[in-house]
């Protein structure tokens, strides 16, 4: 544009002179001269905005480097809200008596000070009339006497802050007042500075000293640009306040108190300032803002985007495959044999195959010694979560996850829950923004049916930073919450709301405490290197804990106890120094969908009358083990995928009666499933997760056993025995299930296979454990053993493929009943000395060995079996002669007689039948893989036995 021969750059140098009337009038000139004058922005505009006395910069306090987007929609919402105390004035005059004898007034302007009309703040009230202007000049004035406001006036000191101050108490009996520019402190017989019942109050860039503001409904208050040191702000049943770029310092009690249900009854400012809040910029979420705040250098590098979709494995090595380097760990019984170990037991030398079994096919052997084909199907691990977790991790690999576990944006939370959506949009009773409370006792302190929302707030280096109690409400967007000398945020006596896309991080306790049947929506949140716990539920607490990060805490990521139940779900809980997830001493809850990953302890740890309903979750690298079931834990553990822990897949103790069924457990460093009776000092909590947990507010221990709730929940189905049912282990480093308890124990329609040591290890077993209708294949030793004086039935399963014997066992009661074992390279049965077994119905080969070893002064009773002849050179069955109690009854032998012979299993089909006993969560294992013998499924896990207990009962 060039007007009158002069270049745009030279007009906006003229028109950077001019006062704001001035650009006005130029804007409404032309479309070219208002593009012009917005074209100021940077230059004029910003000069216009920091140059008056009566705001600071925009951002100011929390980022007062950081420029406004525009500096002229700032100016703008401080020119509008500075307005907002003579609202009034425009309604009384455009009354109906007004209009009749409409004679507009000028507004007085009067000065206090040495030198001018009047001496004292109180002798220039007694003459002002509606709307005068009183302007302080630099002093201290001093008033012996309450001040009562009688009639709106706006009182301003002259100067730069600090200049004027005002040791007062005043008490507003008018209908609005402004203040602006003053120093607030208390008057000698009053700690209270200010008080309003039933007015509108505005301060604009004022300082509060040691004293008190109180505001009672339906009174209202707006605070912009103010300073309070060691200063109390009491809301009681306030419909609406707002304080926005303030900072709150030093305080001795809590920064502001929000008292009592908003009142119904509404002064004439409340509209005006619900319009003034919807007009302004909104922290609501948008696509393009809604990315992770940022955080301090420590975490940024640990920060996990939220719409990230991969797992990136770190270190080195995975936990199950073999060390190059290093040699393979050796057994209890001493090294690996070559062909049979001291007790019986086969163990192959071959080179690893890809599914950690070999097919006959496969051997290196001469062809013709293989006679015939036996014909059968091996059941491989189930696919789960897409097919993400079916192969071993690889260092440095990333892992895709599926659409369900992915973390949702906060606008994306927000539009799929309308109830939240609602909750983040609505204002009521206090809305607090922008604003820093820091160095003192509390931040904000919500009670007695209180209502409060905050947005874009910096609470640090607090006693506490929100504290909501007695059915109140909070609504928090986009705070900062960090170095609290307590928890960030506590909920109590059913207090709730939203607290969403929060950044919460290095405090002492928990960064959220919820208790006393509180039950918040707690969304998107980051809640991470805090010295304990990162979300605490406990006494009847409830609340929805969704979609959020939590991070590097030095306790549990949640903390579930004392009947606590949340619902956990979509949660990233990862890179914590304790446990993902601990639900303890009764605690409940819904845990579902969440990715627990890379946690020194247990992904999720369950002891003491834990009892919470896990599910769906993917549980991976962790540095223990994935799922623990400790003493007198319980709980329903199904459809979760439990993968790549560096200890055992589930650790837990029959005695506890868990109900592990539909998991998917896979490439742990130890035992896919381990079952345990003794108390080995698990239970004992290092680093506070003990009885000397004091979850106390005051330090006081409370007995939450007086507030319990007693409601069925029908989400768990009470079980008398310990049950494992209808999971998928698979690839990992010890025995897929290892049994150690002196408690009755259900193994049934599992698929155990290749695993790095046996299918199952019965170990001890005083009372009756029943394997019914599993597939064990591919193991890289026995598919079954039994240890002596173990108590075990082994009914309707397929054993198929695996290295070593199909059965082996020196048990004093082994029932092995209608199974089929088959296509294993020791021999189908193995019964060592000592042992008492029967074996009635089964179908039995071996291609190596024979199809049942009887070895020593072994008890047994062989009865209606179907027994294959393996090898030329091997007969079908192997036994002492002078063995006279090793009975032989109606059993059936099969040897072939033509290369051709191709046998099958046939009525009944191949062992086990899992038509119709599989069953899974609703959003998981649908189906199952049928692979054929041949099919190779690539694997790489270490052999070996291991210790008994998990490795955080190891560490201990």
């Amino acid at each position: 544009m060039e007007a009158g021969g002069l270049p745009l750059e030279l007009w906006r140098m003229i028109l950077a002179y001019l006062h704001l009337p001035d650009l006005g009038r130029c804007s409404l000139v032309c479309r070219a001269w208002y593009e012009l004058i917005l074209s100021l922005d940077s230059t004029r505009w910003r000069q216009l905005c920091l140059g008056c006395t009566e705001c600071r910069h925009p951002n100011w306090p929390n980022q007062p480097d950081v420029e406004p987007q525009s500096w002229r929609e700032a100016f703008k919402q401080h020119y509008l809200a500075s307005k907002t105390w003579t609202k009034n004035a425009l309604d009384l005059e455009s009354s109906v008596c007004f209009s009749l004898f409409r004679r507009r007034r000028e507004r007085r302007t009067l000065s206090v000070g040495p030198g001018h009309e009047f001496d004292s703040l109180g002798s220039a009230l007694a003459m002002a009339s509606l709307y005068d202007r009183i302007v302080l000049f630099p002093g201290v004035y001093e008033e012996q006497g309450e001040i009562i406001l009688k009639v709106p006036v706006e009182i301003v000191g002259r100067g730069k802050l600090g200049e004027v101050a005002l040791l007062a108490s005043i008490d507003q009996h008018c209908s609005t007042t402004r203040l602006c520019n003053l120093v607030f402190m208390p008057a000698w017989f009053s700690p209270i500075m200010y008080k309003t019942t039933s007015g509108h109050v505005q301060f604009d860039n004022c300082n509060f000293e040691n004293g008190h503001i109180q505001v009672h409904g339906p009174g209202t208050c707006q605070v912009k640009f103010c300073i309070f040191k060691n200063t109390h702000i009491f809301l009681h049943n306030v419909p609406l306040c707002v304080l926005e770029n303030c900072e709150f310092v030093g305080s001795e009690n809590n920064c502001v108190t929000v008292e009592g249900h908003p009142s119904a009854d509404k002064n004439w400012a409340y509209k005006y300032l619900l319009g003034l809040i919807k007009s302004s910029p909104s922290f609501l979420p948008t696509e393009d803002s809604d990315s992770l705040m940022s955080l301090d250098l420590e975490s940024r590098d640990q920060a996990w985007s939220p719409r990230t979709c991969d797992i990136v494995i770190e270190g080195s090595q995975s936990p199950t495959s073999p060390a190059s380097s290093s040699p393979k760990p050796e057994s209890r019984a001493g090294p690996q044999e070559a062909e049979v170990g001291s007790d019986g037991e086969r163990v192959a030398q071959t080179p690893d195959s890809s599914d950690g079994g070999l097919s006959p096919s496969g051997e290196d052997e001469d062809v013709e010694q293989l006679t015939y084909r036996l014909s059968y199907q091996v059941q491989g691990p189930r696919p789960v979560l897409g097919g993400s977790f079916l192969s071993p991790p690889l260092p440095g690999a990333s892992i895709q996850l599926p659409s369900c576990l992915v973390l949702n944006s906060l606008q994306q939370e927000l539009q799929k829950d309308k109830e939240a959506m609602a909750l983040a949009s609505s204002v009521q009773g206090c809305l607090i923004r922008k604003c820093l409370f820091r160095d003192g006792k509390g931040g904000v302190f919500v009670c007695s049916y209180g209502r409060a929302k905050m947005e874009g707030n910096i609470f640090r280096n607090l006693s506490y930073a929100v504290r909501c109690i007695h059915n109140s409400k909070i609504v928090m967007l986009r705070n900062d919450i960090y170095r609290c000398r307590a928890s960030g945020i506590f909920l109590r006596l059913e207090g709730g709301g939203l607290i969403a896309g929060n950044n919460i991080y290095h405090n002492a306790e928990a960064g959220v405490d919820i208790r006393k049947k509180s039950n918040p929506l707690i969304l998107c949140n980051q809640i991470h290197h805090g010295l304990r716990s990162g979300i605490v539920v406990l006494g009847n607490g409830k609340g929805i804990i969704r979609n959020n990060q939590i991070f590097s805490n030095k306790e549990a990521g949640i903390y579930i106890l004392y009947h606590g139940n949340p619902v956990v779900s979509g949660n990233h809980i990862f890179k914590g120094r304790a446990a993902g997830i601990a639900v303890n001493e009764n605690g409940k809850g819904l845990i579902t969908e969440n990715v627990i990953r890379e946690n020194q302890w247990g992904g999720v740890d369950i002891r003491r009358g834990g009892i919470p309903v896990l599910r769906s979750n993917l549980i991976c690298f962790g540095y223990s083990d994935g799922v623990v079931v400790g003493d007198e834990g319980k709980g329903l553990i199904e459809g979760n995928t439990i993968y790549a822990n560096k200890g055992c897949g589930v650790w837990m103790m029959s005695s506890s009666l868990p109900h592990v069924t539909s998991n998917h457990v896979s490439y742990n460093g130890l035992y896919g499933v381990a079952v345990f009776s003794q108390k080995d000092g698990s239970s004992e909590f290092p680093g506070g997760h003990g009885a000397q947990e004091n979850f106390s507010e005051d330090g006081d221990a409370i007995l939450w056993e007086t507030e319990l709730e007693k409601d069925d929940d029908p989400l768990r189905r009470p079980i008398t025995i310990a049950l494992v049912e209808s999971n998928s282990i698979n690839h990992n480093g010890a025995s897929g299930l290892y049994v150690q308890s002196s408690e009755a124990l259900h193994i049934i329609t599992n698929v155990i296979h290749a695993n790095g040591d046996r299918g199952i290890t019965v170990a001890q077993s005083s009372q009756l454990t029943h394997v019914t209708n599993n597939s064990i294949s591919c193991n890289r030793q026995s598919g079954v053993k039994v240890e002596a004086q173990c108590k075990v039935e082994l009914r309707g399963n397929g054993i198929y493929d695996n290295r070593g014997h199909g059965i082996i066992t020196k048990g004093d009661s082994t029932i092995v009943i209608e199974n089929d074992i088959i296509g294993n390279r020791g021999s189908g049965l193995q019964l060592l000395p000592r042992s008492d077994t029967k074996v009635i119905k089964n179908r039995i080969h071996s291609f190596r060995a024979y199809g049942i070893a009887v070895r020593g002064r072994a008890k047994a009773l062989v009865q209606e079996n179907i027994i294959f002849q393996g090898k030329t050179n091997k007969t079908i069955f192997q036994q002492i002669s002078n063995n006279r109690e090793c009975i032989m009854q109606n059993n059936k032998f099969l040897v072939f007689k033509k290369k051709s012979d191709t046998w099958r299993l046939v009525n009944p089909p191949a062992r086990p039948h899992l038509e119709h006993s599989l069953r899974g969560p609703s959003t998981a294992h649908n189906g199952r893989k049928v692979a054929a013998m041949a099919t190779r499924i690539t694997a790489h896990v270490e052999g070996g036995y291991h210790s008994n207990h998990s490795i955080f009962c190891t560490i201990l």
